[in-house]
């Protein structure tokens, strides 16, 4: 069971640091969500510990857009409040058999937050002769990477490949398909961790990757397979407020499976202690998993330099693969 940590930290490569969603994300992001994660640019820079994670995890996605944002100008650390990811189900058509036949993929789409003067950054584009492709009322631009983005106002940036924006901006619009808003059993899970530091929610299918990673062997379990169909989602949020704390919530459908969850969960830490370093040992201390009533709990503890330390262990690199 070498990814146990995984179902607290197989999250963080997508760093999530908070306050609650903005009502532009809200509408502009897709219906069919499988994980959303929001990040709070200026509570993450107050933070060594967050930072220090953030440099260790950073994923592809962000830093590329980290990347392009400086190329026109624009500085994250400081002029970036909020930063949305969302990884949503996104159906077109591909040709097979010279036909089209339709076609589900999970594709992530970026909604940053800041202080970003839309009109002075469109002009510092046209400067640097990066000129915009025109849909409908809005300019979409490309970015490094094959990455896109569109000004929704002068505060809101919706970044991602071009199609993903192209549906984004007829969700806004309310031209094609529905958005977030419409999604109760998604925006239901954000109440309770939408104020902490870091928060991020997974609807049930996104709760089973997550879970399957964190078994590790044990996924393959009789019992777990019993009780995956009845996950109904999970949330999480984290804080770095005296040290590092996470609270993860798992949604089941009713006590037994919980209490299962719970079981199979305590299995795993009690197998990575007899397995592990010292400074991992230390780590899983900080570790409880309970059951309460037809939810599951998982809170992880540590103060900075004991995080610290995990981040430069054999298990923090497999669990953050």
């Amino acid at each position: 069971m070498k990814r146990f940590l995984a179902l607290f930290l197989v999250l963080l490569p997508c760093m999530a640091v908070a306050g609650p969603l903005t009502s532009v994300a809200r509408s502009c992001i897709p219906t069919d969500v499988q994980q959303l994660i929001v990040v709070d640019y200026r509570s993450l820079n107050n933070s060594p510990t967050a930072v220090a994670l953030k440099n260790k995890l950073m994923p592809p996605q962000l830093a590329d857009f980290e990347k392009a944002l400086r190329a026109v100008g624009v500085v994250p650390d400081r002029d970036v409040d909020q930063l949305v990811f969302a990884m949503f189900r996104f159906k077109d058509k591909v040709e097979k058999d010279g036909k089209e036949v339709p076609r589900e993929s999970l594709r992530i789409l970026g909604v940053a937050q800041g202080q970003f003067a839309g009109k002075k950054l469109a002009t510092r584009l046209v400067t640097q002769k990066i000129r915009g492709k025109k849909y409908r009322t809005y300019s979409i631009y490309p970015m490094a990477n094959g990455l896109s983005m569109v000004m929704i106002d002068d505060f809101n940036m919706v970044f991602g490949f071009e199609e993903v924006l192209k549906a984004s901006l007829d969700v806004y619009d309310g031209v094609q398909g529905r958005s977030l808003n419409s999604n109760s059993a998604v925006t239901d899970l954000m109440s309770g961790v939408d104020s902490d530091t870091i928060w991020s929610v997974l609807d049930p299918i996104g709760t089973q990757t997550m879970l399957r990673s964190a078994l590790g062997d044990a996924a393959g379990l009789a019992d777990y397979e019993t009780i995956k169909n009845r996950l109904q989602g999970s949330r999480y949020g984290m804080t770095f407020n005296n040290g590092v704390e996470l609270d993860l919530h798992v949604k089941t459908s009713d006590v037994v499976s919980a209490s299962t969850l719970s079981s199979l969960l305590k299995v795993g830490v009690s197998f990575r202690k007899a397995n592990s370093s010292e400074v991992e040992k230390s780590a899983l201390e900080g570790v409880t998993v309970s059951a309460e009533a037809s939810n599951l709990r998982i809170v992880f503890k540590a103060d900075d330099a004991k995080f610290k330390d995990l981040l430069g262990t054999d298990l923090f690199a497999a669990v953050s693969k």
